[in-house]
């Protein structure tokens, strides 16, 4: 899931509220967050 959900951000296709989704879903961590957006999870 982590890939994929990179891939997007880094096409522009997903923003850091659509990787706050994955977040709160449960299929990424807040580490993972930080990996693809750059920017610490604020819950």
């Amino acid at each position: 899931m982590f890939a994929i959900v990179k891939r997007y951000y880094d096409k522009g296709i997903y923003s850091n509220e659509d990787v706050e989704v994955f977040v709160r879903a449960g299929k990424l961590t807040e580490t993972q967050y930080k990996e693809i957006t750059g920017d610490d999870y604020v819950a």
